[in-house]
């Protein structure tokens, strides 16, 4: 079964259920032929939805992705890209003093041209604020999307790690929707549950995207004795699913939220994106779900 394609919002582009993060693709080492079959065999799976960031990888991620893919409009249109902008790292040789976040339209128009250049593409599918900045002016934000929409260089834009508050500040400048929000999520951070953000996305019947959806690793590896308690849960309800293991349970945990929340899977070795495409064919009971919630609340639901 391959991935299911969605759509990110009644106005929005095409996503697939599952997205591929780009944010590890440095790390790896990978020649442009494996970063191509890597990226081949996902969009063969169902996962055409890339997600990158201008920092990514001390800002070369893009390029080896771009470079990699060069040439290749049949594969780019196979895919839709997701890059985000607004942080600003430091970096050898650089000024800064720390790292901080720029939200300016300068410095957004400037990171969208960088992005399309080093992606070797002519448009963006959806562009993400990466961080809420305390200096954001929705009105200069406004006006750099409202810029790079009518130039077609950005299709679509969002959000990244906003509250509800600041989503909905943003979108009162807009003149169109955003269609997107992506945030930290996984049965060790649950937080968007409760704390408004995929109510807002119900609300607008915008789906949320879902950074580290298996903690960072820490879902499989960590040996506190909270993530030990999920491993246990999701492993018993893989057995219940016909031998799933850890991580797809984990994903398919995630899948099941009626936000349709896509989480954004940041491997590199290509039978783990396999492996994650199979998580889109497995269906949770609700007890199965609360158990895992449970598992890591570490007590019953109220």
């Amino acid at each position: 079964m391959k991935v299911p394609q969605i759509a990110f919002s009644a106005d929005g582009p095409a996503a697939s259920r599952i997205a591929l993060g780009m944010w590890r693709l440095a790390d790896a080492k990978l020649n442009r032929g494996q970063i191509r079959a890597l990226v081949s065999e996902a969009i063969e799976a169902g996962i055409t939805t890339i997600d990158h960031a201008d920092i990514y990888g001390g800002y070369v991620c893009q390029g080896l992705f771009g470079d990699a893919l060069a040439g290749d409009a049949a594969l780019r249109d196979k895919m839709q890209i997701v890059t985000k902008c607004g942080i600003k790292l430091m970096m050898p040789g650089s000024e800064q003093r720390v790292k901080y976040y720029d939200t300016s339209r300068a410095h957004i128009l400037a990171s969208v041209d960088d992005s399309l250049k080093l992606l070797r593409t002519d448009r963006i599918e959806v562009l993400l604020i990466h961080r809420s900045d305390p200096l954001l002016d929705p009105d200069e934000v406004a006006a750099a999307f409202v810029a790079l929409k009518k130039a077609g260089k950005v299709l679509h834009f969002g959000v990244s790690n906003f509250t509800p508050s600041q989503f909905d500040l943003l979108a009162s400048r807009l003149p169109f929707a955003m269609v997107t929000n992506q945030l930290e999520f996984s049965v060790l951070h649950t937080n968007p549950l409760y704390d408004g953000t995929f109510d807002q996305c119900l609300r607008l019947r915008v789906s949320p995207m879902a950074w580290s959806p298996l903690a960072g690793g820490g879902l499989l590896m960590s040996r506190d004795e909270r993530a030990r308690r999920v491993r246990h849960a999701l492993g018993e309800v893989g057995q219940d699913l016909g031998g799933a293991t850890v991580e797809q349970v984990a994903l398919a945990w995630i899948l099941a939220h009626p936000a349709r929340i896509i989480p954004v899977v940041g491997t590199t070795n290509r039978e783990r994106v396999k492996s994650s495409a199979a998580a889109a064919g497995l269906t949770l009971s609700r007890d199965q779900w609360f158990y895992i919630l449970e598992a890591s609340a570490g007590e019953p639901a109220p």
